[in-house]
């Protein structure tokens, strides 16, 4: 996220959940007309967690970052990209210049679907380069990229069209994004009925923030919570902080999730989510501490199973 200005529940409870959102069945209810829209995926954290592993390791062998215009981006960028080309993605690599460095956006799309109709999942791949920025924002990136790899390996064929995004620049002022953005055809921009962000999901002290934009996106998010028993709140801090920004300028229906940066968790807060209160949420925000130390494996878990829950359930 760019800088500011002055233990699971059962699978049962998430895919009724899914039932309910997807389906509208309940006990008792008429058979639903069309088939039943298959439920998301669980999406293991161990490969999450893997893959931020390996943004670690770039960054460490890369001048400890990977920030925009350095070899750690780059590198990052490649790691994805591999990972896609190999799920059978077609990838697009949008090269831009900001602060007299080369900038580059990846793009994946998922074969198949209305090209009328795409959902779309992003997240900003660059680090501020203070730090690793494994947090903010490898965590994001790795949960879209194992959504994405979980969509191949279901060999997923959904009603709408699916596209993935991986920002550069974000950190600079959004500049990946909104270079994307600037540079769609308004019937492309049109074509896109939904852009999901998610920037900062594994926060070591963490809330549960869903954007309160567009109302369908933000019910899918609240219903996969309910689902888990986990009350949520609006998220405030990064209102017009992150890479939904120049979406949601240009007209399209956005919505994400987030676990907060350096706001301080209030006891209200720690009494409904545990952890420390009078604490930011995550204290290594934008520093040399954003390593694979600074993530809390619930937040990652349960954030990256909200993803999938969202992709299968949006684009059906």
């Amino acid at each position: 996220m760019k800088l500011s200005v002055p233990g699971r529940a059962t699978a049962t409870a998430v895919t009724a959940a899914a039932t309910l959102l997807v389906g509208g069945s309940i006990a008792g209810a008429a058979p639903a007309p069309h088939p039943a829209v298959a439920a998301a995926p669980d999406i293991p954290v161990a490969n999450v967690k893997a893959h931020l592993t390996q943004l670690q390791s770039i960054a460490t062998a890369n001048g400890g970052n990977r920030a925009h215009g350095r070899a750690g981006y780059k590198a990052s960028l490649d790691y994805v990209k591999a990972k896609l080309d190999a799920a059978g993605f077609t990838t697009t690599i949008q090269q831009f210049t900001s602060s007299g460095r080369t900038g580059y956006n990846l793009i994946a799309d998922w074969p198949g679907g209305d090209t009328n109709q795409v959902v779309m999942s992003g997240s900003h791949l660059d680090s501020v380069t203070a730090g690793p920025g494994i947090n903010d924002n490898g965590s994001g990136s790795a949960a879209v990229l194992e959504t994405a790899l979980a969509v191949s390996r279901a060999g997923y064929q959904p009603t709408k069209h699916l596209r993935f995004a991986w920002w550069g620049a974000e950190e600079l002022g959004l500049v990946g994004s909104r270079y994307y953005v600037n540079n769609l055809s308004s019937t492309n921009r049109a074509k896109i009925s939904g852009y999901l962000n998610f920037d900062m999901i594994g926060s070591p002290n963490p809330g549960y923030f869903v954007y309160d934009d567009d109302p369908a996106i933000e019910k899918t998010f609240k219903d996969y919570y309910a689902g888990l028993g986990v009350a949520t709140e609006i998220e405030t801090e990064g209102d017009g902080r992150s890479d939904h920004a120049p979406f949601k300028n240009a007209g399209v229906p956005v919505g994400g999730l987030f676990s907060g940066a350096d706001y301080v968790k209030t006891a209200a807060q720690a009494a409904k989510w545990g952890g420390t209160s009078g604490q930011a949420f995550d204290r290594c925000y934008h520093s040399s501490c954003d390593t694979t130390s600074n993530i809390n494996d619930t937040a990652l878990n349960w954030n990256s199973d909200a993803i999938a829950y969202a992709v299968w359930a949006l684009s059906s």
